[in-house]
């Protein structure tokens, strides 16, 4: 960091001059101060922090905001390198590392045994889902850019650099952090669902491609390690199966369209089949095994005589490119035939399994010949990478709102209608080309009846009347009235013969998506997470029950008030029962670049879901959650019903929704282009909170520092059971209950985030006083009774290193916090010039970048 902060000194100078680093250093001193102030002190000193941001020419105002942003750019690139460190060392303590595989398979198999075991491990199943939610702020030329100084930076990190090597790396370390300074933080254009595509990919030819089999090795090595001998083909099947709504997610997007989806697929199998036939060649040119000493099977020379016709004239030429080396011969012809069959010609694989059959033939031959640690190298990676991506990479998914079908039924010759119909048949062509799994899955949004669903595979007869189309309907629930109703929702469907019979073709699996974000913005933070967990309990009795194998899909977003946290400690947290070895997710904007932009810290997260959906599916874990579930109902009942008492009083109050819009850069992140979908779903121009979408929701109590989407209403609802049963009750609901302790833990987070000075800044621009008391009332009571429950007399301290990273992040935020306090007074206010009302904006913009890296939070 004292590096990366030097050489950012350094261009500032180069660029501005000293006087912009004097006028950066005095604001930086400036809040640091603040932030030791107490007392009288704490005022006069505030009074001089807006004084010296008021003073800014608003062109170096807008220097100073970028360069404290870009400051945050480079600590955050520092600490994700240290987290890298860590885990590179960690690595070394093998079984010591807690949610590792290695000390939950070894955990595990003396637990339950090693048959247990290893029907665990039969059902597990991890699905990420990938969303373009427009969380992430950077512009993907700043990502680039960060990446560029990551690359040098790691470089000086090689003891084996000779001197000129090291000169080298540094002098190319300063000429990008003066490209990154000199790099627009924010984005002329709003991208296009094609863009977002784009951006997807890039993370799968970065890290996701290779970091797949780098996973699967390390569970190998783990269930060596405990003493079970790993089978010849570890798993016998992919673990992690990718999905994607990059492309197929309409709800509430006029952008994406059908031929979007068409498009957003063909782009996602040519990245695969490229990065396939890149592997494949790679490999083949490697595999320079004779005959001689490794002789061919039977069915390899087969193959090979079965698929050299396809070639035509080309046959003998390739024939002779490596003379006695068949198994050479066939991988080089295997990459040939995914050229073809991503230019769509003549000797093409007809889908992943043709081509999958080959590479199985090359390994068992080898195996034959007694070559099994070939046969267990990079073949096996190859494999592992064909069973989990397919031609199509991930299973493109569409979503679309419930109101649409119901429309298109009433009016089926609309120009709604026929898009919709376009969608469907879309879907059915994509499924002749990559295969039925490449887009079958259609989720409705706002589930609330049977007709929902049923309406969808109604549209698809109707658009697809050969019957060719595959669908498998996943309803979403997302309010809390919609959560409560899901189980009735699903008898009623079990009554109806189609959906039964759908229900029977697909061997009684079923995926039902919980909706976190909609939820929390509906009933507030904790009435939201008991709704989600109840819902969780009653669909898992529900599948029991019914003798159906259930996977529920989480719509998790990344920030706490959208059902974000660590992942482990959520999925150890899941009802019981509802997990059963499989996980489905959704990943959304700054979270997949935070999780899987570098592939060691996404080994990590893979590492610890596994970890985690393992041993939440455990009998022994189950039984304790259900224990304290059932010794606890009537408490949490209590607490939600009094949390989301206060939290309507709140957001239902007359002028709400336009103190929110004066308190918050609310309307402005809306002009932030950084997700092609529109911040609010379609309405009548008026402005309310129903139709503004979670993200902008979190995202503008993010900025003002007041994090009110992660705690309000938490208060009221533990000081509700406090005065009934005792703090001491509460924290034996903590200490024996995982989802509540989890609960707490997140709320913790989102406190220590919060900031009453600089919040109270914003509320004050609302000129709404008896709002404002109530936020900040509640606040008080929140944080008193959470940290009487944790026993500390500060917020994190029992976690410390995440305590000091906050302290020490603080004031930096605070002078962007200011700067961004500054602009939006001027545009409250009320300017005349539309020029400068644009200007203003544009500058508000550039600190919401500079906050969101700063607190390492946007939606």
């Amino acid at each position: 960091m004292r590096l990366l902060s030097s050489i950012l000194g350094q261009v500032l100078q180069e660029t501005h001059g000293s006087r912009l680093l004097e006028d950066v250093e005095r604001l930086r001193r400036a809040t640091i101060e603040l932030r030791r102030s107490r007392g009288p002190d704490a005022e006069e000193r505030l009074r001089q922090v807006v004084e010296l941001v008021d003073g800014l020419e608003p062109d170096r105002a807008e220097a100073v905001a970028q360069a404290f942003t870009v400051y945050f750019q480079l600590v955050n690139l520092a600490e994700e390198r240290q987290r890298v460190r860590i885990l590179r060392s960690r690595s070394r303590e093998r079984g010591a590392v807690a949610e590792s595989l290695d000390s939950t398979i070894a955990e595990l198999a003396s637990q339950l045994g090693p048959g247990r075991l290893g029907e665990l491990l039969d059902s597990l199943e991890i699905r990420p889902v990938l969303t373009a939610h427009p969380t992430e702020a950077r512009r993907r030329a700043v990502v680039d850019a960060l990446g560029r100084v990551a690359t040098q930076a790691e470089r000086l990190s090689d003891p084996r650099l000779t001197a000129s090597e090291h000169a080298d790396a540094e002098r190319r370390l300063a000429e990008q952090v003066s490209v990154l300074w000199r790099t627009a933080q924010l984005r002329q254009n709003r991208p296009t669902p094609l863009d977002e595509v784009r951006t997807m990919t890039s993370v799968f030819d970065e890290s996701l491609f290779l970091l797949v089999p780098t996973l699967y090795r390390e569970l190998e090595r783990a269930l060596g390690g405990a003493g079970l001998a790993p089978p010849e083909r570890p798993l016998g099947r992919p673990v992690i199966a990718w999905g994607t709504w990059i492309g197929g997610d309409r709800d509430g997007n006029p952008s994406v369209t059908h031929e979007v989806t068409r498009a957003a697929m063909d782009i996602y199998a040519e990245h695969v089949l490229r990065g396939l036939e890149n592997a494949s060649r790679r490999i083949g040119r490697s595999l320079t095994v004779s005959e001689q000493s490794t002789p061919p099977s039977t069915r390899l020379l087969e193959a090979l005589a079965a698929a050299l016709p396809a070639l035509g004239q080309n046959a003998m030429a390739f024939q002779s490119r490596s003379p006695g080396e068949p198994h050479r011969q066939l991988l080089l012809l295997a990459a040939d035939r995914l050229v073809a069959t991503r230019n769509r010609v003549e000797g093409r694989y007809s889908g992943p399994a043709e081509f999958l059959a080959d590479l199985r033939t090359i390994q068992d031959s080898l195996l034959a010949a007694n070559a099994g640690r070939i046969a267990a190298g990079d073949l096996q990676t190859l494999i592992w990478q064909v069973e989990t991506f397919g031609f199509q990479l991930a299973s493109l998914e569409v979503r679309q709102h419930s109101t649409i079908h119901r429309e298109v039924l009433d009016d089926p010759d609309s120009a709604r209608a026929e898009e919709v119909f376009a969608t469907l048949r879309t879907m059915a062509e994509l499924q002749s080309v990559y295969g039925p799994d490449a887009c079958r899955r259609y989720v409705v949004s706002f589930t609330r009846a049977p007709a929902d669903i049923l309406a969808v595979y109604e549209l698809g007869r109707r658009a697809v009347p050969d019957g060719s189309l595959e669908l498998d309907v996943v309803p979403l629930f997302e309010s809390r009235t919609d959560l409560e109703a899901a189980p009735g929702v699903l008898d009623e469907l079990l009554r109806q013969p189609e959906w039964r019979g759908w229900l029977e073709s697909r061997d009684r699996r079923l995926e039902v998506m919980l909706g976190y974000s909609d939820a929390a913005k509906d009933a507030g933070f904790l009435a939201a997470n008991l709704a989600l967990y109840r819902a969780q309990d009653a669909l898992a009795l529900w599948a029991r029950r019914n003798q159906v194998q259930l996977t529920l899909f989480h719509g998790r977003g990344g920030a706490v008030g959208r059902g974000g946290g660590p992942a482990g400690r959520a999925i150890r947290s899941q009802a019981p029962g509802s997990v059963g070895g499989r996980f489905k997710v959704t990943e959304q904007g700054e979270v997949i670049f935070g999780r899987y932009g570098n592939a060691a810290i996404g080994l990590r997260h893979l590492e610890q879901v596994i970890s985690a959906v393992l041993v939440a599916s455990t009998p022994g874990h189950e039984a304790r959650l259900a224990a304290a579930g059932e010794r606890y109902a009537k408490a949490a009942n209590l607490m939600a019903k009094a949390s989301e008492s206060v939290y309507r009083g709140l957001v239902e109050g007359p002028g709400f929704a336009e103190f929110l819009a004066r308190v918050s850069p609310l309307d402005e992140i809306g002009r932030l282009r950084i997700g092609s979908r529109p911040a609010r779903r379609e309405q009548d121009g008026k402005r309310d909170l129903e139709g503004l979408r979670a993200i902008p929701w979190v995202f503008a109590w993010t900025q003002n520092r007041v994090n009110l989407p992660g705690w309000f209403g938490l208060g009221s609802g533990l000081a509700e059971v406090a005065e009934r049963e005792g703090v001491e009750y509460l924290r034996g609901m903590r200490s024996e209950w995982p989802f509540f302790e989890s609960l707490l833990d997140n709320a913790e987070m989102s406190l220590a985030k919060a900031d009453p000075m600089i919040a109270g800044l914003y509320l004050d621009l609302g000129e709404r006083p008896d709002l404002v008391g109530v936020i900040r009332e509640e606040y008080r009571l929140t944080r008193r009774l959470v940290l009487a429950l944790t026993g500390s007399d500060r917020l994190l301290a029992g976690h410390p290193i995440l305590r000091q990273a906050v302290d020490l992040r603080n004031p930096y935020v605070d002078a962007l916090s200011f700067l961004q306090l500054r602009f939006l007074r001027r545009l409250r206010q009320g300017v005349d010039e539309p020029a400068e009302a644009d200007r203003l904006a544009d500058l508000v913009l550039l600190t919401v970048n500079g906050v969101a890296a700063g607190l390492q939070n946007t939606g």
